[in-house]
């Protein structure tokens, strides 16, 4: 009997333990979550793609997460992002789970990170990160905006899905972008 218990044992913790670990949230519920936020609060979904190993994305993350930008992008959007290309960094374990096709749908696909989309409240495409470019029949993402031609963009993005956007929070994100471009 003390033979047999710790064969039955080992198996159970294990599955134990699997059953623990977190599953990250699929990109269907981060996007469900964000739809019924946005509806229940009559705001637009600001959807950030990114990768943990991507230099530019942290630069978007500390410019969503600065004290006087983040209240001005939650005043108008429900805030969302997901992980993807994690395999560029040797992580593919930190993709979120239906994320790759998500950016697609949004005409991300081969965009590289990060990409932005704004979406209404009921998860519909407005507008993405991609820029008109002439010659280039889907534009060029502008990822981070640090460019004052990506920054423009960018800035024309908010005013598209955001009328409601004022002079002084516009000026407040294109000031500090700016600020922070190269």
């Amino acid at each position: 009997m003390r033979r047999l218990l710790p064969s039955l044992v080992l198996p159970f913790l294990i599955c134990a333990g699997a059953q623990a670990a977190p599953q990250r949230p699929s990109a269907d519920q981060v996007l469900a979550t964000a739809k019924s936020e946005a509806a229940e609060q009559h705001k637009n979904i600001f959807l950030v793609f990114g990768a943990s190993w991507c230099a530019p994305c942290h630069q978007m993350e500390k410019f969503m997460e600065d004290g006087k930008i983040r209240p001005i992008l939650e005043k108008y959007f429900v805030m969302a992002s997901l992980s993807i290309e994690e395999e560029h960094g040797k992580h593919p374990e930190l993709n979120t789970p239906g994320g790759e096709k998500l950016v697609a749908d949004f005409g991300g696909q081969d965009a590289g990170v990060p990409f932005i989309v704004i979406l209404d409240e009921q998860g519909q495409l407005l507008v993405n990160s991609n820029r008109p470019v002439k010659g280039k029949p889907n534009g060029e993402n502008v990822g981070y905006p640090a460019l004052p031609v990506e920054i423009d963009w960018f800035i024309q993005m908010l005013r598209k899905t955001v009328p409601s956007l004022t002079e002084p929070d516009a000026h407040t994100i294109e000031n500090w972008l700016r600020r922070a471009s190269p």
